[in-house]
């Protein structure tokens, strides 16, 4: 990360410059205070409130029945311990599909009362009609596509996604309609390499990718899966840069036989 990111506030206009420039963008994610100061201060570009927090936090199967007053919760939690990086927001499910007026509303509540600086939406031209009226109230848009977690029951699985030349075309057909339409940047999941680089070239905007390969101008990953505390989750694009489910857990047995021993607290540790 050059000095220069190091002591910017990151905004969207900040994130296209990072691209022309050459410069990677480094995006995780956040549900609480906590873990987006510890992220912020790390120097992290972008903090993504994620609706994985479904997953990791409430313990779902899937994305799907986190609600928007819960994104919104997670959302204020983690602005208020910001300084630095940009935040966006997922969009929960049933907050904007096939509904633009939906979309808008339900966009204002996630920035008037969380804080934060953008939302994010899965799909491609189907949901633009409600990205376009999102923007129209100055709220700016990141897209996602590729595997889109929320429609998991549409595709059934979580393999793969566009393999095949055709889901592979409406995929860069897709990413150039947001980028015309107005996204500030684009989420690509669990695609080939080969596509994620293509996409990443072809567009003006910021490319994140998650499982989309190194030829994309980001990455993205689940911050408690990175640090190991989640440990069902193993995909290929996955890199675990800490075990703390196993420190945790230790820590946790120590404290229980200090306490169940005695040898908790000593005589320094009381008054």
């Amino acid at each position: 990360m050059s000095i220069e990111s190091k002591s910017r506030v990151i905004t969207t206009h900040v994130l296209g410059e990072m691209k022309l420039r050459g410069e990677k963008i480094a995006m995780l994610t956040a549900y609480d205070f906590s873990m987006a100061r510890i992220l912020d201060a790390a120097g992290i570009d972008v903090i993504l409130v994620g609706d994985s927090a479904s997953n990791v936090m409430a313990g779902y199967e899937s994305t799907l029945p986190i609600t928007l007053d819960h994104m919104i919760y997670h959302a204020s939690s983690v602005v208020r311990a910001i300084k630095r990086a940009l935040v966006v927001v997922d969009m929960p499910f049933g907050t904007y599909q096939g509904n633009s007026k939906l979309a808008l509303n339900s966009a204002i509540r996630i920035m008037k009362e969380s804080g934060a600086d953008a939302v994010k939406l899965e799909g491609g031209r189907e949901i633009v009609e409600s990205v376009r009226r999102i923007l129209s109230a100055g709220i700016p848009v990141m897209g996602h596509l590729g595997l889109t977690p929320q429609s998991i029951h549409k595709f059934g699985t979580y393999v793969v996604r566009a393999k095949d030349e055709d889901e592979a075309d409406k995929l860069i057909e897709d990413a150039q309609i947001l980028q015309e339409t107005g996204c500030f940047a684009i989420v690509l999941e669990k695609i080939p390499a080969k596509l994620g680089t293509k996409v990443s070239r072809d567009l003006k905007i910021p490319i994140i990718g998650i499982g989309a390969g190194n030829g994309v101008d980001g990455q993205v990953l689940v911050t408690h899966d990175m640090l190991g505390i989640t440990q069902e989750f193993s995909p290929r694009f996955l890199r675990r840069y800490h075990n703390l489910y196993d420190e945790m857990h230790g820590a946790f047995k120590a404290y229980i036989n200090d306490v169940k021993s005695l040898d908790f607290p000593n005589e320094k540790e009381q008054y």
